[in-house]
């Protein structure tokens, strides 16, 4: 495997975080436009950390990427960072 593709695998592992990064700050501010005002950066930062935390603890608990107790790690965490910045 060369650098290339060694890199490529990385953007891969990490993508869902990104994912979740954008759209679980976008869908939380949309249902609460009044109370997340202005928040959205920090959502988004914090659910990128946290998730990409999620993903390694879940490669080194499972020994293999994309188990589904991973993926549901990460939805959960998502949640718990909106509203721990935000909700609470």
């Amino acid at each position: 495997m060369g650098p290339l593709d060694a890199l490529i695998h990385l953007v891969n592992f990490f993508l869902p975080a990104l994912g979740m990064a954008l759209l679980a700050p976008t869908l939380a501010r949309l249902a609460f436009w009044k109370t997340l005002r202005g928040q959205w950066w920090t959502q988004a930062r914090g659910v990128a950390l946290v998730g990409a935390g999620v993903l390694l603890a879940g490669l080194l608990l499972t020994g293999r990427d994309g188990a589904m107790v991973t993926y549901g790690g990460l939805v959960l965490s998502s949640a718990l960072v909106i509203w721990w910045t935000g909700l609470r």
